[in-house]
């Protein structure tokens, strides 16, 4: 789900991604740089926070005296106002008007929302999904071919981004300074928890979108609309949840188990986290039976790795 404000999107879902792993810090209170009192858990915005501190960024660049007006510096702070609001920034590139923050939350540093501080130093890492080793470069671009649909554009494929595009590479600059002084090769605690427990997953066959469709009526229309495209809410607009301007069907967010990990911790909007994995699986089920524009490579996927058995939008053999 994702939550927008005019001509930047705000965080709130897909992609495209997303089990428990014990928390080795102690939650507190900090002050952002936005002089707001947010909860912090380690690093990071608790999960707990409302969305209310969407805004908010224990870290930003802009922010940081340390940064002098070389071209590094000059292109960290790019890539953290990329991040931040794509569709401004980097309007070739979302062309459905979603924001890398619409699924890393709070510019990257929000718990169980994708946060991505001290994860540059993993990369390259193996990708099931392609069945090879990904880049930084690599994975920053595949985010804007699927989950922010670049696809669905105007572009050819010769003007389609790739790992040297100068917004991956601003992007890449951003990340790798949110992680500074995180140690190479060790996995951060906070990595990959945005997901729901193996024992609680429901066969996908055994999910209803009906169900899930009761539960979207009931908890999500008054921010999504009914139809799904988002709703005015004061200077801010839930994003679209399917249709031409939502993430594509290759995405992260397309899969089922992944969406509804998305949601299981980030959502309602007001009280993120109280709903059972159960009607977030129901939920994401329902979302991911809709249209959406259509990823155009599906078929090098899963050439290596079986086909995840929540990909829906894909062909089985």
């Amino acid at each position: 789900m994702t939550l927008r404000t005019g001509v930047a999107p705000v965080v709130v879902v897909v992609v495209v991604v997303v089990v428990v792993v014990a928390h080795l810090a102690v939650a507190s209170c900090s002050r952002a740089p936005g002089g707001h009192t947010v909860k912090m858990n380690g690093p990071l915005i608790a999960a707990s926070a409302t969305m209310v501190a969407a805004w908010e960024f224990p870290k930003t660049p802009l922010a940081d005296a340390s940064l002098d007006a070389l071209p590094l510096s000059n292109e960290i702070r790019r890539g953290f106002r990329i991040f931040t609001n794509t569709p401004r920034e980097a309007p070739r590139l979302a062309p459905g008007g979603i924001s890398c923050s619409n699924c890393h939350m709070n510019g990257g540093q929000r718990e169980k929302s994708l946060p991505l501080v001290g994860v540059t130093g993993m990369f390259p890492e193996y990708n099931r999904r392609s069945g090879r080793l990904f880049s930084l470069g690599d994975r920053i671009t595949d985010c804007f071919l699927r989950s922010e649909n670049t696809t669905g554009g105007t572009l050819s494929p010769e003007e389609l981004p790739t790992p040297t595009s100068s917004e991956v590479l601003a992007v890449s600059a951003y990340l790798t300074w949110l992680s500074r002084g995180s140690e190479v090769g060790k996995n951060p605690w906070w990595r990959g928890q945005n997901v729901i427990a193996a024992a609680a997953l429901i066969p996908v066959n055994k999910l209803d979108p009906r169900k899930g469709e009761a539960i979207y009526g009931e908890r999500c229309v008054s921010c999504h609309g009914s139809d799904g495209q988002g709703v005015e809410i004061g200077d801010k607009k839930a994003g679209p949840l399917w249709g031409p301007g939502s993430w594509n069907d290759g995405a992260g967010a397309a899969r089922v188990y992944t969406l509804a990990g998305m949601i299981r911790y980030s959502m309602p909007y007001l009280d993120p986290g109280n709903m059972t994995d159960e009607d977030a699986q129901q939920l994401a089920a329902f979302i991911n039976s809709k249209p959406r524009p259509v990823f155009p490579f599906k078929e090098r996927d899963y050439r290596t790795e079986k086909l995840p058995p929540d990909a829906v939008y894909y062909a089985r053999p």
